[in-house]
């Protein structure tokens, strides 16, 4: 078990189901010792990629269950969903929150409507950049904080968020797109390398990368903390 509600079973990772008998995006439901958990896909969440993909213990990537988090580039929901499954748990008796933030209409309509089931969740429509618009909702700094966000500037979107909203200690997960950065075309690998370098020098000890390739392609995920 990597958490109460998370297990590798396998090379398999699962979430114990907050809603029993619900499925999300058509993953496949199984019962452990009579409990149901949901298949957690790692070709359809980068966070599930990357708790297969550390080198360390897995269980690290993952926030405090009952806290509150902040997720930048929430999507449909895939992530989310299991994230409120070890966050929150049924009828959200962790008393855990996620402020979900998202930019596409579409991605706030099927985040409303699961939140619809999964108390906790909190869906924004907004731009990960523009604070003022909905860092309301976030009154108190957090502990976690993802961002996967498909635009040019993530890193600087990543930094202005963190220092905003992330506690000092805090962790911070950036999935990276290097086709979504502006570059030169001198090759991944170096393009890794600066950001790296750019997130220490803006205040970040960068615990581990890791490669998503064979998941997500030209993604890394950068695992940091918040030391200034």
């Amino acid at each position: 078990m990597l958490s109460w509600a998370i297990r590798l079973d396998g090379r398999t990772l699962w979430s114990e189901n907050a809603v029993f008998g619900a499925s999300v995006y058509g993953e496949s439901l199984r019962k452990f010792s009579g409990t149901e958990y949901r298949r957690w896909d790692p070709t359809r969440s980068k966070l599930a990629a990357a708790i297969l993909r550390t080198k360390r213990n897995k269980s690290l990537l993952l926030p405090e269950p009952g806290s509150t988090v902040l997720y930048l580039g929430a999507g449909h929901g895939t992530s989310i969903s299991h994230l409120h499954d070890h966050l929150c748990g049924a009828d959200n008796d962790l008393n855990g929150r996620i402020v979900a933030v998202d930019l596409a209409p579409r991605c706030l309509r099927d985040l409303t409507y699961l939140a619809r089931s999964r108390t906790g969740l909190v869906p924004i429509l907004g731009d990960a950049r523009k604070h003022t618009s909905w860092g309301v909702l976030v009154p108190h700094p957090v502990n976690w904080l993802f961002q996967d966000v498909a635009q040019s500037g993530q890193v600087e979107i990543f930094v202005t968020a963190c220092r905003r909203f992330l506690n000092l200690g805090g962790l911070g997960l950036l999935s990276l797109k290097a086709a979504s950065e502006r570059w030169t075309g001198e090759g991944e690998h170096v393009l890794f390398n600066k950001v790296a370098t750019q997130l220490t020098e803006s205040g970040f000890e960068v615990e581990e990368r890791i490669k998503l390739t064979g998941y997500e392609d030209n993604h890394v995920l950068f695992v940091t903390r918040r030391v200034e």
